[in-house]
């Protein structure tokens, strides 16, 4: 058994109480050797769910993949269909009577991209949060006096469509926790990438259909309609921030050349680097459509896709961490001026990081191919990735730890995360925040 010599407060063991700092490194050095002695069930789990993509909502075979994987292990308590059909919920507890215990999250996605499969390698975060865990628990559960820890894994689908983490917001599955982990494969090791905040808009137009070269002046375009609307964004961009980002498709134009078009629709991503930037950016996007119906004599309706995913906060103190930790393991964390400055893609964990402090780096996995392309999906489903995929869920149990046995850091954390709440809902400082630790030129959305 490890020992802890003293009495443990309510949050978390400090490092006074413990015989020196000894024991918080010899439960890294523990949870490291552990992830380590997983090595081959967790490749295989990943292999698993790349060779048999699915999308989001859909991920039945990787949900029961991970749901059985769990069950297999000693201790942990597994719910599979939590809340969600293809979500699953695995928790390990220490009894520590009379104290409120620390809760710790990790988080695993596991849907695919249509036509690519695992293009941004949502296998390898769904390793990472299960090996993070497995590492944590192995850490921790020789350790006495019970510390009271409570390890929650949760499995978010529909990361690239939908919004699972969403979903499982608005059904409580983050109540309690105290601080949550992720990480998302892309081309550089980072603690941190400015993530930003989207909404996905339909856009339809009705008008009235008619023969074109007989009486078109009985008609009413709405082809045109969807034209002007395309236009009218292009025309706005002059006046669009730098971290500004809309792009859109005309996804029906009409049937025949020779017939007027009644109906067209659209499709908008509009993104901003903040929630309130990504509000007046949504009214300057709406007064656009509207002008195109105003010119055309359409009526249009103009309707959310999916859930809107905010910008994620970023929180320095656990960066810090992690990228210590991170560099223990021989990590090189990007200092290109370039990439930490960089408008990225989007991900639903944004929601998460403004209801739970969290962290969400990037880590390298031995390849320089881009997200969201086949050579990503060949590295991704490769042994070369492995090595850099349990280094990373190393440096996140190692830095659950540190937030554990450290309580001015797990307060400094809780104070990050209600500092930059404040200011992303009350300006846009967000845009001018960059944490040298840094980001990475990638993303999941």
């Amino acid at each position: 058994m490890i020992a802890a010599q003293a009495a443990l407060g309510a949050d978390a063991m400090s490092l006074e109480s413990c015989a020196d700092r000894a024991l918080l490194e010899q439960c890294k050095h523990r949870a490291a050797e552990s992830i380590q002695r997983e090595a081959e069930q967790l490749a295989a789990l990943s292999h698993d769910i790349w060779s048999q993509p699915e999308l989001a909502y859909k991920e039945h075979r990787a949900h029961e993949r991970l749901v059985g994987f769990f069950s297999c292990k000693q201790g942990w308590e597994v719910e599979p269909r939590y809340k969600l059909d293809t979500a699953f919920r695995a928790r390990w507890q220490e009894a520590q009577p009379g104290a409120s215990p620390l809760h710790v999250g990790f988080l695993c996605e596991y849907d695919a991209l249509p036509g690519l499969g695992h293009a941004c390698g949502h296998n390898l975060i769904a390793e990472v949060g299960v090996a993070a865990a497995l590492g944590l628990k192995a850490a921790l559960e020789d350790v006495t006096p019970s510390l009271g820890l409570k390890i929650t894994v949760l499995g978010t689908p529909a990361e690239e469509e939908g919004g699972g983490k969403i979903d499982l917001l608005q059904a409580g599955a983050f109540d309690g926790m105290d601080v949550v982990f992720m990480a998302h494969p892309g081309q550089e090791d980072a603690s941190y990438l400015p993530d930003v905040a989207i909404i996905d808009f339909c856009v339809k137009y009705y008008g009235k259909s008619c023969h074109a070269a007989a009486y078109p002046w009985e008609g009413v375009n709405a082809l045109d309609a969807a034209v002007l609307a395309y236009n009218n964004v292009s025309t706005l961009r002059q006046q669009m921030k730098p971290t500004w980002r809309v792009h859109g498709v005309i996804t029906n134009g009409g049937m025949k050349p020779n017939i007027i078009p009644s109906y067209s629709e659209l499709e908008f991503s509009v993104r901003a680097s903040s929630r309130k930037d990504l509000d007046k950016l949504q009214e300057k996007i709406k007064a656009c459509f509207k002008a195109a119906a105003d010119a055309t004599g359409c009526r249009v309706e103009m309707s959310p896709l999916s859930h809107g995913y905010d910008n994620v906060l970023p929180n320095k103190s656990l960066a810090k961490s992690y990228v210590e930790n991170g560099k223990r393991l021989g990590m090189q964390f990007t200092t290109d001026e370039v990439v930490l400055n960089m408008v990225s893609g989007s991900t639903d964990f944004g929601n998460v990081s403004f209801a739970v402090p969290g962290i969400h780096p990037y880590f390298y996995i031995g390849s320089d191919a881009l997200n969201h392309t086949e050579a990503y999906t060949e590295a991704a489903g490769s042994k070369e990735a492995q090595f850099y995929t349990l280094r990373t869920a190393k440096a996140l149990a190692m830095t659950a730890l540190d937030v554990i046995f450290k309580p001015d850091l797990l307060q400094s954390v809780r104070e990050d995360f209600k500092m930059m709440k404040l200011m992303d809902d009350g300006s846009s400082a967000c845009d001018k925040i960059r944490e040298s630790s840094g980001g990475a030129g990638s993303a999941s959305r």
